[in-house]
């Protein structure tokens, strides 16, 4: 699947149009360089999903959740700041990535190796007239 982000006026459109090919997959890995738009992205999507909770990146904190209208969680991380995996196995990765709940991974390539195997890879790039490319098996 190939989603053209034209500019910030239109990631509405596009986190809607990333919705519906969502389906039963929970696990979703975003690439990209750093300013490419992965948690304005991410952001778009879970305002799309109904979350009402502020939302923004959990560089420091490197998970935040939020809650549904379901009633579900979805959990938003932010690996940036990951010095060892070890680090990643101490905050019980697996509850999440497990648990059946939405979860958007920036900076995954530094967590690789505890990936789920069925995890979404996401790639956004920008182009050369600004806009944003995101590219993922739909």
């Amino acid at each position: 699947m190939n989603i053209k982000i034209q500019d910030i006026d239109h990631i509405r459109e596009a986190a809607r149009e990333f919705i519906k090919h969502i389906g039963q997959r929970r696990v979703f890995a975003f690439y990209g360089k750093m300013g490419a738009g992965k948690t304005t992205f991410v952001k778009a999507i879970c305002e799309e999903l109904g979350v009402e909770d502020v939302i923004t990146s959990p560089t420091f904190a490197i998970i935040n959740e939020y809650g549904l209208p379901d009633g579900d969680s979805l959990y938003h991380f932010d690996f940036y700041r990951i010095k060892k995996l070890e680090e990643v196995y101490d905050m019980g990765y697996e509850d999440y990535f497990y648990s059946g709940s939405l979860c958007f991974i920036e900076w995954p390539e530094l967590i690789e190796d505890v990936l789920p195997d069925d995890a979404v890879r996401v790639s956004i790039k920008e182009q050369a007239d600004g806009s944003r490319q995101v590219v993922f098996d739909a």
